[in-house]
């Protein structure tokens, strides 16, 4: 394991986002009590509707699937030195492209479902792309263009579908073909017709391809490289500009991978969307909570997308409104960005436990 894995996982690592989490959930539960309602009932209803039965199980992970590939996505570009704020952007592309194949070709399954996927996740990645490009060869700030290129996105994405792909009198495209949907149908039985598909599968590929490519590969080293210290990489023969591009490129194939398997495997079709989906604004808090780490980033997603399907629980268990579960994971999010208030918790335990370390080294000594 590399240097740079251990750090992900010293003990003051995963203190701070264990702490924030638990300081997350007592802030949710002063809120509860302010509004007369029972946290203890409340979090008790959430756990029973995420664990209660097979399809609330099958339904939590087909909520934690897309936060996987929008928190790699934006976890990618941080650790390269980009901002990527338009993740949303990149997954609605994935989302369209993806439909654009499964409504309009008719193609044997194991070459119809393939391509849609490949061509979501490319249209995503050149949509990221285009924001790496502005970047490196205009200078133009990322998060500026990215958060644009999410307004026409979602715009043109909608046009897309209202004038090439609407089924009449509906305000949705019309149905993929069978051919093309990515649902694991042995797995749906399994979990009683909860909504299961390849793209837990493949997010969990995209984990463990993230951690290889940029720990592992000479490639991820430049990548990274430049995200610290452009000027220094620069200077040792690197291609800064191409590997901005890169990078971003990398980060939108991520991104519209999520967007490809929500119309594959759960929805079967992309509506005219009012407003985003927020899977992608949720990635940046994913990203962060994880440390911008694999395996940080599995466990954030859990955790969110968890806390998601199962405000529902609280709402018919507790009476507890489902906005109290956007409380708590504000309340996380807040304390893991403040994290010199989570630290001052932190460091007396650390400190407690180098001392005990050292006791037991002098003693053995």
């Amino acid at each position: 394991m590399s240097d740079g894995i251990r750090k992900m996982f010293t003990p003051s690592s995963l203190l701070v986002p264990l702490v924030s989490i638990l300081l997350g959930l007592l802030v949710g539960a002063i809120a509860m009590l302010a509004g007369g309602y029972n946290p203890i009932v409340a979090y008790l209803s959430l756990f029973d509707r995420i664990f209660g039965s097979p399809y609330h199980m099958g339904e939590a992970i087909r909520a934690i699937t897309p936060l996987l590939f929008t928190g790699i996505a934006v976890a990618f570009a941080f650790r390269t030195g980009l901002f990527n704020i338009g993740v949303e952007g990149q997954f609605i592309m994935g989302m369209t492209g993806a439909t654009i194949i499964g409504v309009t070709l008719k193609l044997p399954w194991y070459v119809h479902g393939p391509l849609a996927v490949v061509v979501g996740a490319l249209l995503g990645g050149l949509w990221a792309g285009l924001v790496g490009y502005l970047k490196a060869r205009r200078g133009v700030n990322e998060v500026i263009s990215s958060i644009m290129l999410n307004w026409i996105a979602l715009y043109l994405a909608n046009y897309i579908v209202s004038r090439y792909l609407m089924e009449p009198g509906q305000q949705k495209s019309k149905p993929i073909h069978e051919s093309a949907l990515m649902s694991i149908d042995w797995l749906v039985e399994l979990m009683d017709r909860a909504r299961m598909h390849w793209g837990t599968v493949v997010g969990l590929i995209c984990i463990a391809i993230f951690y290889v490519l940029l720990w592992r590969t000479k490639q991820g080293y430049e990548l990274r490289a430049v995200g610290l210290n452009p000027d220094a990489a620069l200077y040792a023969g690197m291609n800064v500009n191409r590997t901005i591009l890169k990078s971003m490129f990398y980060s939108g194939v991520f991104a519209g991978l999520g967007g490809v398997f929500e119309v594959l495997g759960v929805f079967g079709n992309q509506t005219i969307m009012a407003s985003y989906w927020g899977y992608g604004f949720d990635g940046i808090a994913v990203a962060l909570l994880g440390g911008n780490s694999p395996i940080g980033v599995l466990l954030a997603a859990m955790l969110f997308g968890g806390l998601t399907y199962g405000s529902a629980g609280m709402s018919f268990g507790a009476g507890v409104p489902s906005e109290i579960v956007r409380i708590v994971i504000g309340s996380v999010i807040f304390f893991v960005a403040a994290h010199g208030i989570v630290l001052l918790l932190v460091k007396p335990l650390m400190s407690g436990r180098a001392r005990a370390d050292k006791r037991r080294g002098g003693n053995a000594a």
